[in-house]
Order: C-alpha cells, then sequence, then structure tokens
C-alpha cells in the first residue's frame, strides 16, 4: 500500500534525526589525547564488527584498540571460540578519542560525546557493511540504539543476548556486555558472556532475514472479512483508552491478520449491523485467535462491542514472558525489534495512544489524531502493522516453545 505522505522518519537525517550537528568540534576530546579520532583497526576477514566504548590509556599510548586488560581477556574468548580479534574482526569505539577525568584517568563517554562520534560511526558501517556487529557495553548500545530506539533505551541487562536483524544496517546487531565489566565479576557472568559472544559468531554464516512489504488493505464494507479463510487470525485494536468501562470510550480501529504478511483494517463502523461480519469473526469457535495482550482485546470486546471473544489461542506477550522474564522486554515494539529488526514503526502515532494521567479510565488524544484523512491513514496502517507482527512472532514463539496442543 502506498502511504502517499513522508513519514519523520523517513525525511530525516540517519545520523541526525533530530536535526542537531554534532561534531569532534563541538566535542573537543580531541585536543587532549596522543592519537585522536582513532581509526578502525582490524583485518575484517570475517566481517565482525566490534564495538566498544572508547580507548582508554594504553590504547591511546599505542594508537589501537584492546590494548589493555579488557582486551586481553576479549583476544583470549574470542580465540577460544576459533576468532582472531585482529585479523577477523574490524574494532572501532562508541567515542573515538580517550575520555579523561580531572584527574588524568580514564572515565565513561558521555552520551553527547558519543553523539559527536556518531556520524563517523555510521558511516564506516556503511562502508565495511559489517555481517554482524558486537555491542560491547552501553556506549555502544547508545551508539547505535540511541537515536532509533525512542523509549526507554535502558542499558546492556535489557538489551544482551539478543541476536537482532537490523534492517536499517542489514546486519545482525548483538549486544553484550563489556570485558571491562566482566573482570570485575564473577565466573557466571563470564559463562553467559562467552555464550552470548559464540551466539554472535555462529551469525557470520547466516543470511539476514529479509521482511517481505506487508499487504494492508483498507476496508469500509466489513463484509470482506468473509473472505478470510484461515483457520488463525491475529487482531488489534486502536482505543480512546486503556479501559473501557468509562463512559464515552470507543474503538477506533481494527485489524485483522489472516497470515504473517497482511493485514485487513478499519474504522470500527457504529451500527451493530454494520460490524456484523467482524462480530461473527469473533464468535467463530473454528477460528484461532491471537493478540498481544490478548486480556486488552478481549476486555474492550466484552464491554464495547458485547461480544465474547472465542477460542483464544495464542498471547505473545505472555509467551515472550515465558521465553525470557526480564522487565521491559514484553512489549509487541521492542518484541518486533529484537525478532524482526524493524524499529520505530510507532514513533509519529504513540504520542496520540498517551493520555496525559496514569488514570486508567483517563482519554488519550487518539480523537486528536484522527481529526484529519492524513492522520486516520496513519493509524490505520500502525494498527494493521501491530496485527502482522503480532502474527509473525507468535508464528516465531510456537515454533521456539514447540508447543503440540493448538488444533492447526
Amino acid at each position: 500500500m502506498n502511504d502517499g505522505f513522508f513519514t519523520k522518519k523517513e525525511v530525516e537525517s540517519k545520523s541526525r534525526p533530530s536535526g542537531k550537528i554534532n561534531s569532534c568540534a563541538s566535542c573537543g576530546l580531541y585536543k587532549h589525547v596522543k592519537f585522536p579520532k582513532m581509526a578502525p583497526y582490524g583485518e575484517f576477514r570475517k566481517e565482525i564488527m566490534i564495538v566498544g566504548e572508547a580507548p582508554g590509556e594504553y590504547e591511546d599510548l599505542n594508537g589501537k584498540p584492546w590494548q589493555g586488560k579488557a582486551g586481553k581477556l576479549l583476544q583470549l574468548t574470542l580465540e577460544s571460540l576459533g576468532i582472531d580479534l585482529f585479523k577477523d574482526c574490524l574494532s572501532i569505539n562508541a567515542c573515538r578519542c580517550r575520555p579523561i577525568d580531572t584527574k588524568g584517568g580514564n572515565r565513561i563517554p558521555t552520551n553527547f560525546e558519543i553523539e559527536c562520534c556518531r556520524p563517523t560511526t555510521l558511516q564506516i558501517v556503511e562502508q565495511y557493511n559489517p555481517k554482524v556487529i558486537l555491542l560491547l557495553g552501553n556506549a555502544a548500545i547508545y551508539s547505535f540504539l540511541g537515536h532509533r530506539w525512542r523509549k526507554n533505551l535502558e542499558g546492556v541487562y535489557k538489551w544482551r543476548g539478543f541476536t537482532i536483524p537490523d534492517q536499517d544496517f542489514t546486519a545482525w546487531l548483538c549486544p553484550t556486555f563489556h570485558p571491562s565489566f566482566i573482570n570485575r565479576l564473577e565466573k557466571n557472568v563470564e559463562i553467559i558472556w562467552k555464550q552470548d559472544l559464540m551466539n554472535a559468531i555462529s551469525l557470520t554464516s547466516e543470511p539476514l532475514p529479509k521482511n517481505k512489504p506487508p499487504i494492508i488493505k483498507i476496508i469500509t464494507d466489513l463484509k470482506e472479512l468473509y473472505d478470510i479463510k484461515s483457520d488463525l487470525i491475529s487482531f488489534d485494536y486502536e482505543t480512546t483508552g486503556l479501559k473501557p468501562q468509562a463512559k464515552g470510550h470507543r474503538i477506533i480501529c481494527t485489524s485483522v491478520s489472516p497470515d504473517e504478511n497482511s493485514a485487513y483494517v478499519f474504522l470500527m463502523p457504529k451500527s451493530q449491523h454494520e460490524r456484523k461480519p467482524f462480530i461473527e469473526l469473533l464468535s467463530n469457535n473454528l477460528v484461532g485467535k491471537m493478540a498481544h495482550n490478548c486480556k486488552f482485546e478481549d476486555t474492550w470486546s466484552r464491554v464495547r462491542l458485547q461480544q465474547t471473544v472465542r477460542n483464544w489461542q495464542w498471547d505473545s506477550m505472555l509467551a515472550a514472558h515465558l521465553l525470557d522474564n526480564r522487565k521491559g522486554i514484553t512489549g509487541l515494539k521492542f518484541q518486533t525489534y529484537v525478532n524482526f529488526g524493524i524499529v520505530d514503526y510507532d514513533s509519529e502515532i504513540s504520542p496520540y495512544l498517551q493520555a496525559d494521567d496514569k488514570n486508567g479510565n483517563s482519554f488519550n488524544k487518539i480523537n486528536k489524531l484522527i481529526s484529519n484523512p492524513e492522520g486516520v491513514h496513519k493509524l490505520l496502517y500502525y494498527c494493521a502493522l501491530d496485527s502482522i507482527y503480532e502474527y509473525r512472532l507468535a508464528m516465531k514463539q510456537i515454533k521456539i516453545i514447540d508447543y503440540n496442543f493448538l488444533p492447526f
């Protein structure tokens, strides 16, 4: 489906989406080090890019990365996995110049310093086109995600262990701990770190999966839902708030995906007669239903459509929690990114889906969004993507969990 408009993401600069110009001149670290703007280092034989934090004292003295204790640990660990740090990899840092504290020692680079280096970092990625990018620590994660992940980025504990088929970088993005962090902790953390490195290295021979452009059909006559022949669907609502019980709340639009790559999407009709094809779909016991947090769709269906959803089969949010119970990772947007490499498809819409207060009965700003045809179009497209990604995620989770009780 053609959008008919350019999104903010499409017209913004990849290296500086906010429009701010950050440079070496505005940072100034280069003035106080022996080897400023340290160049990429390594022969890159296996097309692995390793992103560290910043040069330390030993790196700045020698003019190349990984010269200290952390570097020795990384070199030995990779060697045990069959990888030569300097022959098989290309090493860069989130901050190219050594950050120095007031006493002349090493310090962690600031986010601003990382942002000043980011344009060069992205140019290096584009120049070398790595197959695998290892992000070691918080600074590296901020360098590659801080300008694209518009929500709560948090740090390495949230991101480590995921092997992300990043569609922007066309590479496997693999965050894990920095070796200096491993040096300070117990052996059991080193085991986890080594497993992360092993999983990342294994991807050098794994083609990056490409996502097909979704097929999205906006419908005005819900009778087209009768064309659905699948015995399993995912569906998604966009509503005026979180809870349907308060007076005036309503379902604004709905999307239904009969497979991993297509969706029907429509504004919810006001009359029960016009809704009938969708109501019949919800009540059909022969069609399995899926959603991401099905409690939400189930409650809104009962309260606002007076219809109980029959034959729930899968909740991809609960399955995400079952597979990995870390906090802050079960949301659909996070799961879509770490599983399919699709980042930030919701930044234009999400502000309108939030209320001004934390009262569950409050109204969000969705009516403002749909006050013009362009806003309606954007909301429908976003809603359709939600149900498509829910379907894709559920199919992947089912394979991983090896769930054998579904009747299809």
